[in-house]
């Protein structure tokens, strides 16, 4: 057994930035959303990328009912939307009634002003630990080539390349 104790690991993996994203799903209707910087291109022959997802979200078993859901990367101004959407306890219906948005066409909703979008449908779920590694076929992608503002995730805090 491993004498790395889940703080040690948070506290490592603290010192790797990341880029800032909102996941989301349409289930019956219903949007479900969360913020993830555990978000990976996988393969581009078939375009493929991986959200990291933990068990026990609404997010997670919302996805796998539904089978399709979005990526927004988010700009610094994003920073409001990504605080409130990891916030625990947060309504399960209306999260997304904050934060501008569209639909995107498998009807996932997008960000409005996110740097790029994606939308994915699952072609795989694997298990791995308390969390899940979902892994879609992106069916369609957006980005603004002129926009150099991302938010980022470092040592437990939201900043910025600048």
């Amino acid at each position: 057994m491993s004498g790395v104790t889940p703080t040690h690991l948070r506290h490592a993996m603290a010192h790797f930035a990341t880029g800032v994203t909102v996941v989301t799903t349409l289930e019956d209707g219903h949007d479900h959303a969360m913020t993830a910087n555990s978000v990976t291109s996988v393969s581009l022959d078939p375009p493929l990328v991986l959200v990291c997802v933990r068990k026990d979200t609404g997010w997670h078993e919302a996805v796998g009912s539904s089978g399709v859901w979005g990526v927004s990367i988010l700009p610094v101004a994003g920073r409001p939307a990504a605080t409130w959407l990891s916030t625990g306890g947060r309504p399960l219906y209306g999260q997304l009634s904050r934060v501008p948005h569209h639909r995107g066409e498998l009807g996932v909703a997008l960000v409005d002003d996110a740097l790029a979008t994606l939308e994915c449908r699952t072609s795989a779920l694997h298990d791995a630990g308390d969390h899940s590694i979902v892994v879609g076929e992106v069916v369609s992608s957006r980005a603004d080539a002129r926009r150099d503002d991302p938010l980022v995730y470092y040592r437990s805090r939201y900043t910025s390349t600048r």
